[in-house]
């Protein structure tokens, strides 16, 4: 059972929750009859609420277009949820792309009682997020646009600067965004490209809606599609080796973040690893901690970043060996 006034507050929260609600719906919601809702609305109006509409036997009740509503109240298990998701967002790269983020967290903090606002500042001060770092700021009007366009499922329009600094404009169908390893990703049908790509979206300089409607292809994982486009993504060095284990063998060394495998055509235990790299020794470190057999077919410097590695393993190996004999 509730009290009076709990169910009067019930009615506007459930009336800011939907856009029309009915006196019949609300009465069974709060296990009343319709008079008593007709009252309880004849409260709310008298507090000042703007509660409109509820005519008739079945009319629906509604709140006035841009009414402003009431400050929220959050109990301390909400209060840590949103300063969580606030923290998250930061570190996200929103608040840079998203002044608005201080100032919720901003508003939160003042309005807080002294109790929660010790806790919020304690978790400000001692809560670190290892994985959230984010490398390309995106701009807040870029992902709003992008995220409507793809939930709309419309056309988009971009101005997009590439890895080498060309800047092209594209048409592009948007299935959704991904936020991965300090960045942030659109993943769409490209019409200039005529194909599928992923787009970073910290270069992307402009993005505007289009009128074209689409259709998402069922099933579509936006997240898988870039974790694996994301070693096809043109650096310094082009990277092809192949390396002497099944397919399974492979995948359990190698993440898909690192390179692409492919099972060569023919032999079982031969596995294409291809990926791009900037840094030569980096990737000859990795491929060193492989535990297969591998064959270099490009870059020839790979192998000399190989070379360099096996010597500085037998350095410190000999260094080891005369530490043990001193």
């Amino acid at each position: 059972m509730y009290f009076p006034t709990t169910r009067v507050l019930t009615v506007l929260e459930l009336l800011q929750s939907r856009a029309r609600i009915s006196g019949p719906e609300l009465a069974e919601r709060l296990e009343v009859d319709v008079r008593t809702i007709r009252r309880y609305v004849t409260m709310l109006q008298s507090m000042g609420i703007p509660v409109q509409g509820g005519r008739g036997r079945y009319g629906a009740y509604h709140l006035r277009p841009g009414f402003k509503l009431p400050p929220l109240m959050f109990t301390n298990d909400e209060a840590l949820a949103l300063t969580l998701g606030l923290f998250a967002a930061r570190k996200l790269g929103l608040a840079e792309a998203t002044p608005a983020v201080e100032g919720v967290a901003a508003k939160v903090e003042r309005v807080l009682p002294l109790e929660l606002r010790g806790q919020m500042q304690a978790l400000q001060n001692t809560l670190e997020f290892q994985s959230l770092n984010a490398k390309g700021v995106a701009r807040a009007e870029v992902i709003s646009v992008l995220s409507t366009a793809a939930q709309l499922e419309q056309s988009a329009f971009l101005s997009y600067q590439a890895f080498k600094g060309d800047i092209s404009e594209r048409e592009v169908d948007p299935y959704g965004l991904v936020y991965r390893m300090g960045y942030w990703y659109m993943v769409g049908y490209c019409h200039l490209r005529q194909d599928l790509r992923s787009f970073r979206l910290d270069r992307v300089l402009e993005a505007s809606m289009g009128e074209r409607p689409f259709t998402r292809p069922s099933g579509f994982n936006c997240l898988e599609y870039v974790t694996r486009g994301i070693p096809m993504t043109p650096a310094r060095w082009y990277i092809e080796v192949v390396l002497e284990a099944t397919l399974e063998e492979a995948q359990s060394m190698v993440s898909p973040t690192m390179a692409l495998l492919e099972q060569v055509v023919g032999q079982e235990r031969q596995v294409l690893f291809k990926c791009y790299a900037d840094d030569l020794d980096w990737m000859a470190y990795h491929l060193a901690g492989l535990c297969c057999p591998f064959i270099v077919r490009e870059p020839q410097a790979l192998c000399d970043a190989l070379f360099r590695q096996a010597e500085r393993m037998r350095d410190l190996a000999e260094r080891a060996s005369r530490r043990e004999q001193i």
